[in-house]
């Protein structure tokens, strides 16, 4: 993937794979049996989707940055770094349309599981334009906060965990209807320790909903180091609930992928609820206003240890080594013939998409600048009109 000086971590500027590191992705994928399975069985469209879906949620960010450095917008919560938790248990769901014409599954993802949105096929303008307010924003310049209902995204709740009530109940609704859907969340290091993560896990739990909660473990909540407010593994905690659940590599979109269809299927058969953990970092601030802070917060070697984990370049170095010929999505023989082919397929890819994505940032600032929100539509889509009652 092409890097940009000025936008991403200094770890990602000269980005190439360490030999050591990926081994371990591989070794990752290849060591759980009903994991290798499960990706064993991706189609060559399937496994570009992945990829494709890590571009356009790293440049979504990337976008963002630029605007920040160039005063259009103040901050951005960015999740540079931890791609692959989002874009891999997205991927895994079923976005079938219902017969009430909303997706099968929902997700219900924090501000900076961003990619969670365009995979659920929301426009990445529409995206862009949640942080610029515009009258045609999901919010109508309400809240950045974005989603989109009937795409199955549940727009994220600033009280981060309190989204946990909301998704629990989304799932209550499919068990009580009998229907075969899922819902998944993901949930900070963090806000783990606050009530309505607690009851909300006990209630799913007790009620066995079919609700993935994937608990987002990347060291750190908004300043605070995760030493500094948790004791323990989070593995323990399936059994302190009393629901399945396992690790994964949250650097790892494969791995992510496969933990996560295993976790839905469960769910699916009455299983649930699934408790997955998710190992990642962020290779950032809590948002783009602290990123100093976020670097006196840790020691220089943990950004360097988790540079090298890349979850685009990692996938990218993997995907382009397989015996699949990624163009015309059949097996091949690998040879250095292939690589190449493999690697200018991957590289047009990502130029499709920064293409996209650049036309979306165009089509946001547009919006910007001749569709902002009018002072007399504060209060549409507060009150209900019948609510309202009659002055005399």
């Amino acid at each position: 993937m092409i890097r940009y000086p000025a936008f991403d971590p200094p770890e990602y500027i000269d980005w190439q794979p360490d030999p050591e590191v990926l081994d371990q992705f591989r070794d990752t994928i290849q060591n759980n049996p009903e994991r290798s399975e499960v990706i064993r069985a991706l189609e060559a469209g399937q496994l570009l989707a992945l990829y494709e879906g890590l571009v356009r949620n790293r440049l979504h960010d990337v976008a963002l940055k630029r605007w920040v450095k160039q005063g259009v917008i103040s901050k951005a919560w960015l999740g540079t770094g931890e791609e692959a938790a989002t874009i891999g248990p997205v991927l895994a769901l079923d976005k079938t349309i219902w017969s009430d014409g909303l997706s099968t599954d929902f997700v219900a993802p924090m501000i900076r599981n961003a990619g969670a949105c365009h995979e659920m096929g929301m426009p990445v303008a529409d995206m862009l334009r949640g942080y610029l307010g515009t009258a045609d924003s999901p919010t109508r310049g309400r809240d950045l906060h974005i989603g989109s209902f009937t795409r199955g995204v549940l727009a994220p709740i600033s009280h981060v965990a309190d989204i946990m009530t909301v998704v629990t109940g989304v799932a209550m609704s499919f068990k009580l209807k009998h229907e075969p859907r899922v819902a998944l969340t993901w949930i900070g290091d963090g806000s783990t320790k606050s009530g309505p993560f607690h009851e909300s896990m006990n209630l799913a739990a007790v009620q066995r909903l079919p609700l993935v909660v994937i608990i987002q473990d990347n060291k750190v909540a908004l300043g605070t180091r995760l030493d500094q407010h948790h004791r323990g593994s989070f593995a323990a905690w399936m059994d302190g609930y009393g629901v399945e659940g396992a690790a994964f590599d949250g650097n790892n979109v494969l791995d992510a992928y496969a933990a996560a269809r295993l976790a839905a299927d469960a769910c699916r058969s009455g299983r649930g609820p699934v408790l997955l953990i998710a190992d990642t970092f962020r290779m950032g601030g809590h948002a783009t206003h602290d990123e100093r802070e976020a670097r006196a917060t840790f020691d220089s070697t943990l950004f360097e240890h988790w540079g090298k984990r890349d979850p685009i370049g990692l996938y990218e170095a993997w995907l382009i080594e397989q015996s699949i010929d990624l163009e015309k999505g059949v097996a091949a023989e690998r040879s250095d013939e292939l690589l190449r082919r493999n690697a200018e397929a991957l590289r047009r890819l990502e130029e499709r998409v920064a293409s996209d994505v650049e036309q979306a940032a165009q089509e946001a600032l547009a919006s910007k600048r001749g569709n902002m929100p009018c002072p007399e539509s504060a209060a549409e889509g507060v009150y209900s009109e019948a609510a309202v009652p009659s002055l005399p």
